[in-house]
C-alpha cells in the first residue's frame, strides 16, 4: 500500500483512562485506505528528549467523518507529549504501515466464529478489526482483558460491534483472572483467534489455540524506529528468518514464529 506522511489536525481529545488519551485525527483530503492491524508512526514535537517517531496501533476509521482514531498510553516523556496535544494541533503521521489481520471472506450460509483477544492497551487495533469485521457480516467476540476493571478501554465501543467478555486480575469486573482463564475458552470453539498485547498474554493465547488446533495471528509490539524495516531495531526470528517486525508484521500467524509454545 502507498505510504503518506501528513499533518493531520487534531479534532478531538479524550482522556479515556488515567493513563491513556483518545485522539481523534482528521485533514482537508479524505484520509488513505486504511486496514485493521496497521499502525502509524507519529513525530513528537516539543520534546527535547524524543528524537525518534513513535509507532502507535491505529484504533479505529471512521470513514464518514473523515477520522482516524489513535489510542495513546501515556508512558514515556514522548508519548506524555502526545497526551498534551490540544484541538486545532497538527499531528505529523507517516501512515499506513505495517501488514494488517487477515479477513475472511464469508461464504453464503457460514460465518466464521471469531474471537479478538486483547490486553491493556493490545484492545486498540482490535476494535477497529471488530467493526471491519461486522461490515462483512462476521460478529465477532471480543475477549478483554485488564488489571483493574478502571484499566478497561473502549468496551461500551466494543459493544457495539459483537458479545464482549471481560476478565480482570483483581476480579472487579467481569471474570477473575487472566484472558486465557476465561470460561468462554472452554464452552465454546471459534475457527480463528487474533490477539494483540503483552507478549506472556499472547504466547499464552498462542499455546491454547495450538492445543485448541485454531488458527491464530498475533500482533506483535517489539520497539520500532523507523516503521519501514531500514533500522533493524524491531526484528523478530522466525520460520522465514529474521523479519522486521514494522514492515513484515506487526501481524504475524504464530505458525510463523519461534515461540515455543
Amino acid at each position: 500500500m502507498k505510504k503518506y506522511i501528513l499533518d493531520l489536525t487534531v479534532k478531538q481529545t479524550e482522556h479515556i483512562s488515567a493513563k491513556h488519551v483518545l485522539l481523534r485525527l482528521t485533514d482537508s483530503k479524505p484520509l488513505p485506505e486504511m486496514l485493521p492491524g496497521q499502525f502509524v508512526e507519529v513525530r513528537v514535537d516539543g520534546s527535547a528528549s524524543t528524537f525518534l517517531r513513535r509507532p502507535i496501533s491505529i484504533n479505529f476509521v471512521d470513514k464518514e467523518a473523515n477520522e482516524l482514531w489513535l489510542m495513546v498510553a501515556m508512558i514515556g516523556e514522548g508519548t506524555r507529549q502526545l497526551g498534551h496535544l490540544n484541538v486545532g494541533d497538527k499531528l505529523n503521521c507517516v501512515l499506513p504501515l505495517g501488514n494488517g489481520f487477515s479477513m475472511p471472506n464469508p461464504i453464503p450460509a457460514y460465518s466464521p466464529s471469531i474471537l479478538l483477544i486483547g490486553g491493556g492497551v493490545g484492545v486498540a487495533p482490535l476494535l477497529y478489526m471488530g467493526a471491519e469485521l461486522k461490515k462483512q457480516g462476521v460478529e465477532p467476540t471480543f475477549l478483554l482483558g485488564a488489571r483493574t476493571k478502571d484499566d478497561l478501554l473502549e468496551v461500551d465501543l466494543f459493544r457495539q460491534y459483537g458479545r464482549v467478555c471481560i476478565t480482570t486480575e483483581d476480579g472487579s469486573e467481569g471474570e477473575k483472572g487472566f484472558v486465557t482463564n476465561h470460561s468462554i475458552l472452554q464452552q465454546e470453539h471459534f475457527d480463528r483467534i487474533a490477539t494483540c498485547g503483552p507478549k506472556p498474554m499472547m504466547m499464552a493465547v498462542a499455546r491454547f489455540a495450538q492445543q485448541a488446533n485454531i488458527d491464530c495471528e498475533v500482533s506483535l509490539e517489539n520497539m520500532m524506529a523507523c516503521g519501514l524495516g531500514a533500522c533493524l531495531c524491531c526484528v523478530e526470528k522466525t520460520t522465514q528468518g529474521n523479519l522486521c517486525v514494522c514492515k513484515e508484521g506487526p501481524v504475524f500467524n504464530v505458525k510463523q514464529l519461534l515461540w515455543q509454545i
